[in-house]
């Protein structure tokens, strides 16, 4: 069963986020975790919750993607900037302990000219000031474009932060395809040697969610610009062969494409329909 999802607002709460994933045929969902270009969180309401996972268990709901904000960045120039990411991540730890057992997907930050090596020290030391052996959820690392000096355009720099985390069994990663395909991995033509390669410096046992998207940008171009499915360079052939891969097939994959709710029905009854079909 192709486990499909989209990104959904999560200001009418959980169970309303609940029925309309389930309106569009989708059985899991991401969510931002607070305002995605500000720091507020919505009080959470624990009956809403309690019904929500109740709605969940009843359809066999896959795992959930929550998502930080934008504003968080681990790696900042600025003190301050590091003093928000920790507080925020800390804080979206202890909420999601209340949905419990799904993931937390982060992108990794921007070093500003500090340069790579003290970014992914800052990063891993924000993970280890937060993530406790008691936190049910996994926190993944995003694969990043390479705009500017984000961390994450390459799979050895997310290998180093992981490398670097106390609690490493807590870790693994988000795969974007469009932010894989802008930096320069060619998952239209090349998709096993780039597993292959995921593999060797990461470990496939550690990739635990797909963004699914097409992008606007050309190979290589370090933009990250997403494209809904099969309207860009990546291509409905190379997404189709994406959902279908042994070694991809089985995990929760999440649409971040430019769409409405009917956007999103369309493209998950698509996606549904080639699942099992080679490209």
């Amino acid at each position: 069963m192709l486990n499909i999802g989209c990104h959904l607002s999560v200001s009418k709460g959980f169970k309303n986020m609940g029925k309309e994933a389930l309106s569009i045929n989708a059985n899991t969902f991401q969510f931002f975790t607070r305002n995605p270009r500000g720091g507020k969180a919505k009080d959470l309401d624990e009956k809403d919750i309690e019904a929500f996972l109740q709605l969940a268990k009843e359809n066999k709901f896959a795992k959930l993607l929550a998502h930080a904000p934008y504003t968080l960045n681990a790696c900042a120039a600025d003190e301050s900037k590091r003093e928000f990411a920790i507080q925020t991540f800390a804080d979206d730890l202890a909420r999601l302990e209340k949905v419990p057992g799904n993931l937390y997907n982060f992108h990794p930050g921007s070093h500003v000219k500090q340069g790579v090596e003290v970014g992914i020290q800052y990063i891993a030391d924000m993970i280890n000031q937060t993530l406790t052996p008691e936190h049910t959820t996994t926190v993944l690392l995003e694969t990043m474009a390479g705009k500017g000096t984000e961390i994450g355009r390459n799979f050895e720099e997310l290998r180093a932060i992981i490398d670097k985390v106390e609690l490493g069994d807590k870790i693994g990663i988000c795969l974007d395809t469009c932010h894989v395909y802008d930096a320069g991995y060619d998952i239209v033509n090349d998709l096993d040697n780039v597993l292959e390669e995921f593999d060797r410096i990461i470990g496939l046992d550690r990739l635990k969610a797909i963004h699914l998207n097409d992008s606007k940008n050309p190979f290589e171009s370090h933009k990250d610009r997403h494209e809904k499915i099969g309207e860009g360079t990546i291509g409905l052939e190379a997404i189709t062969r994406i959902i279908n891969h042994p070694k991809l097939r089985h995990l929760p994959f999440f649409l971040e494409t430019p769409n409405d709710l009917d956007g999103y029905a369309h493209e998950i009854a698509l996606l549904k329909s080639l699942y099992g079909k080679e490209a």
